[in-house]
């Protein structure tokens, strides 16, 4: 693989496969709302994030999601889940980094 002219070695490329891969074994019921965060995560632009940062598209996400009365807990919680798939990683009070 190829990213901006450069080759990626084969396996960065494979893990981050593996990584998608993971993201679509959850349920569907996750997938929505997994998927919306890490969206979000993207749309900053940066490396390194804040629980915070992520606190911003609160209301976007209420709109995505009208039926959960809970947004900030469930920000929390996909949170963790991409974390767990290895996609995001903890630094430490609330603050993330995206691998790579």
């Amino acid at each position: 693989m190829i990213s901006a002219g450069v080759p990626i070695h084969k396996e960065t490329v494979r893990n981050e496969f593996s990584r998608a891969k993971q993201l679509a074994e959850l349920p569907p019921s996750l997938r929505g709302w997994t998927l919306d965060v890490l969206r979000a995560i993207w749309r900053l632009g940066k490396r390194n994030f804040s629980l915070q940062d992520i606190y911003e598209f609160e209301s976007e996400l209420k709109t995505l999601h009208p039926k959960n009365e809970n947004v900030r807990p469930k920000i929390r919680q996909q949170l963790q889940v991409l974390r767990e798939l290895g996609l995001i990683r903890f630094s430490g009070k609330g603050h993330y980094l995206l691998p790579g």
